[in-house]
């Protein structure tokens, strides 16, 4: 994928190029940036800003890293940047996770649970500080390595794991709490 990509840099087709970027990665940068701002709608919107901002930067694209982790760094940095602007501070940000994909299980009361079970664990991603939250979703749900997760978020690798065991304990400190019943 990444060489088809290169022919298309050296091609200097940027609409073509633009239009293969968005094609590949649309889905994953809206699943980003939900991450962020747990709204379906306003990550909607952010992508769209997100995706005028790669394409005026296109040129600076250095073959050197994988195109996922460029767009992935100018993503997050995006949503940090909405994330502590004026106007995010006055907006309640009041959705929850939106549609969790369909169970598998022909058993309707196993599949409710199942939903259940993906519900709860969604919403205590969603309960994590951001730093926390963000390496979570990329290593887990983006399936990233530390390196690239390094490089999307601009940390230290070692910044990266720390991250990534105490949101751990955090996410197991709050399934305990749930399956006490509080």
């Amino acid at each position: 994928m990444e060489e088809f990509v290169a022919d298309l840099i050296k091609s200097e087709d940027d609409e073509l190029l633009f239009n293969e970027i968005m094609t590949r990665y649309g889905q994953d940068i809206l699943q980003l940036a939900f991450s962020y701002v747990r709204n379906k709608q306003l990550a909607e919107d952010l992508t769209q800003d997100i995706f005028v901002k790669c394409y005026k930067a296109l040129h600076t694209y250095k073959q050197n890293a994988k195109l996922k982790t460029w767009l992935y760094k100018i993503a997050a940095n995006h949503c940090k940047d909405y994330l502590r602007s004026w106007y995010f501070r006055k907006v309640m940000v009041s959705e929850k996770m939106a549609e969790m994909t369909g169970s598998s299980s022909e058993n309707v009361e196993q599949a409710v649970l199942e939903r259940e079970e993906e519900q709860t664990l969604a919403n205590a991603v969603l309960k994590l500080p951001m730093r926390y939250r963000e390496v979570i979703y990329l290593f887990y749900f983006e399936d990233m390595s530390l390196k690239e997760i390094e490089s999307v978020l601009g940390v230290n690798q070692n910044t990266v794991k720390s991250r990534l065991k105490r949101a751990k304990v955090l996410l197991r400190e709050e399934l305990e709490g749930f399956k006490d019943g509080k």
